[in-house]
């Protein structure tokens, strides 16, 4: 048999995922007192129930917000339809935007913010780029936000002769500029021709849990992003932190059939 708290918790996520007289996406759930007043278990029984719900991904807690139901849904996150030449080099639609559309999600360019600074290379990065470790790259770091809420961040590095004097070194909010930072490379001269994604899941870090607001218990998605140019050079590598919870990765393409080539 079941202990107390979790028949609550199974109760109360049953609610949650109802579409109709359920608790939808930014409700907030009874205060513990009022479930303890309504006969639904002791308060240590609601708050470990509560906690449960936290650590699934169906609410958030917070103080002076209590606990409030989270998006259902998650965020697309096109693999590589979200890079497609079209959408940055002739229009505007930068990547995360390009999720959001993809997601028939609203979006403000605010949502994309970003910390600018020269640093010493990793290890990582130095090997991506062919650098020696701790050779000057810039490191443009960006936190990305729904509705407040932050779902992932990015760091791009780049060698400085490839983007020094250009708005990749601007720490503006929001993009860099009408098409983003692959525009602002393609203006720059080096125009991306083939990228290399690298995405594995791992238990949070103090510093992620702080960053991205995550729940207790709640994994990340680490992405390593290898950018080339037609010639071979890199051109950017990046290291993206995403929710696990907050997004659904998505890949269309074509099947490779390699004995046709030989």
């Amino acid at each position: 048999m079941a202990p107390k708290w979790r028949e609550l918790a199974d109760r109360i996520a049953e609610r949650i995922r109802q579409e109709e007289d359920g608790y939808a996406p930014g409700d907030r759930l009874p205060h513990i007192r009022d479930l303890v007043a309504d006969g639904e278990g002791s308060k240590s029984t609601v708050h470990q129930a509560y906690k449960a719900l936290e650590a699934e991904g169906l609410v958030t807690s917070s103080r002076g917000h209590g606990t409030i139901v989270r998006r259902r849904k998650p965020l697309k996150r096109l693999g590589i339809e979200r890079y497609d030449k079209v959408k940055w080099r002739d229009g505007d639609e930068v990547a995360f935007i390009a999720d959001r559309v993809a997601s028939g999600r609203a979006f403000k360019r605010g949502d994309q913010t970003q910390t600018v600074s020269l640093v010493d290379a990793p290890a990582d990065v130095a090997d991506a780029h062919g650098l020696p470790p701790g050779a000057p790259v810039y490191a443009r770091a960006r936190l990305v936000k729904e509705e407040g809420q932050p779902t992932h961040s990015l760091t791009s590095y780049y060698r400085p002769e490839h983007v020094e004097g250009t708005r990749l070194v601007d720490p503006t909010p929001g993009p860099a500029g009408k098409g983003g930072g692959y525009r602002v490379l393609y203006d720059a001269g080096y125009e991306i021709d083939h990228m290399k994604e690298r995405i594995f899941a791992r238990a949070a870090t103090v510093e992620d849990v702080q960053l991205l607001q995550l729940p207790p218990g709640e994994p990340v998605v680490e992405l390593h992003r290898t950018t080339w140019t037609a010639d071979g050079t890199v051109v950017e590598f990046a290291i993206g932190i995403h929710a696990a919870s907050r997004f659904a990765w998505e890949y269309d393409f074509e099947v490779p059939d390699s004995a046709k080539e030989v």
